[in-house]
């Protein structure tokens, strides 16, 4: 589970990056790259290591004009964390 106030950060075995020629974000590592759909970017792209889970789920609420998201952000964050690409 991951906490309220912990700060996620992407880890430094990936990168993230928009294909214009796909028309999606990516997230690039050695082995390959796995294409990003937007709310999966939209979230990664906010995991800096500064802000907390629940600013980065109050940005994406006044970003979409959408209340609670918290859950599924957590749920997002556990699996992407599952996954090795957070820290």
């Amino acid at each position: 589970m991951m906490e309220r106030d912990e700060r996620p950060r992407m880890s430094s075995l990936y990168r993230m990056q928009f294909e214009a020629t796909q028309d999606h974000w990516v997230l690039l590592y050695p082995e390959g790259m796995v294409r990003l759909n937007l709310p999966a970017a939209e979230i990664l792209q906010r995991c800096d290591g500064q802000r907390t889970v629940d600013e980065i789920v109050a940005e994406l609420e006044a970003a979409f004009e959408q209340a609670s998201l918290h859950e599924d952000v957590i749920g997002f964050l556990c699996q992407a964390r599952e996954r090795g690409w957070l820290q």
